[in-house]
């Protein structure tokens, strides 16, 4: 395409680059067709990339993964809302609206954080499948099913979500092929912690994962009653989230880290 395209790699739900989850945002100044994005997002190589529409009130935001679009993504809206601020695309104190195919998503800045405000995802118990420890390596307590081909499965202690290796090609068949592991955290600084699995869109490890945190955050309420968090994703990037149970909203709060910005010459 003749129009020339920016590009960023923003590090999310991080004050340190190299941390966190890495994204892609691009912004684009017009509707193209799927497959250009796709081919970018593949090139990207990242667990997302974002496509961003400036509009005044509303941005258009869309999102890819190497080999699939996804409907919400929660890193992937941080880095857009950060690169929107930090470009000046949007004001410090201005709220910014994002369309996706998941709704309406708003994004403020308060201090070196950006909240925002994302559906919270209903929950379902479902009995613990048979042979699931030949999948994941572990049996669990509960499992639940959530939105958007969410499972969400509850361990004992945080040594067994950090010690969790699944068995990403039998996972990626199953029907747990989107898998969020949670248990409470063993630091006082966090609340619970978190991994997140995605073989089925082709990412083995979401290095931190937003999105899960609309289903992460009912359950702990449900749990403990409490409605603030402090999340603690244990893979091997490491992020931190604050997170919020506002009615049947959730907000989530990260920093980001702008990594590089590029020009598309395609």
């Amino acid at each position: 395409m003749a129009e020339k395209k920016k590009i960023y790699q923003v590090d999310a739900f991080t004050s340190e680059p190299f941390r966190g989850n890495p994204a892609g945002v691009c912004i684009i100044s017009e509707e193209t067709t799927p497959e250009w994005m796709q081919n970018i997002a593949n090139e990207m190589n990242l667990s997302e990339t974002a496509f961003i529409i400036p509009g005044k009130p509303v941005n258009s935001i869309r999102f890819f993964t190497p080999v699939a679009e996804v409907p919400l993504c929660g890193h992937a809206t941080l880095s857009s809302a950060h690169i929107m601020f930090e470009t000046g695309m949007a004001e410090k104190n201005e709220e910014i609206i994002f369309l996706s195919q998941a709704g309406e998503l708003k994004a403020r800045m308060s201090q070196k954080w950006i909240t925002m405000d994302f559906p919270s995802f209903p929950l379902k118990q479902i009995p613990v499948p048979r042979g699931i420890e030949n999948i994941i390596g572990i049996k669990p307590l509960e499992m639940y099913s959530s939105s958007y081909g969410w499972t969400l499965a509850l361990l004992q202690i945080e040594h067994d979500v950090r010690t969790l290796n699944p068995d990403f090609f039998e996972m990626g068949k199953s029907e747990f092929g989107q898998l969020i592991v949670t248990a409470p955290s063993s630091e006082t600084n966090f609340d619970f912690c978190v991994r997140c699995f995605v073989p089925i869109l082709g990412i083995d490890e979401d290095p931190v994962t937003g999105s899960a945190h609309c289903a992460l955050v009912p359950f702990w309420h449900m749990k403990t009653n409490r409605t603030d968090f402090i999340s603690h994703q244990v893979s091997k990037r490491t992020g931190v989230l604050k997170v919020s149970l506002k009615e049947k909203r959730v907000e989530i709060s990260g920093q980001a880290r702008t990594i590089f910005r590029a020009t598309l010459l395609v």
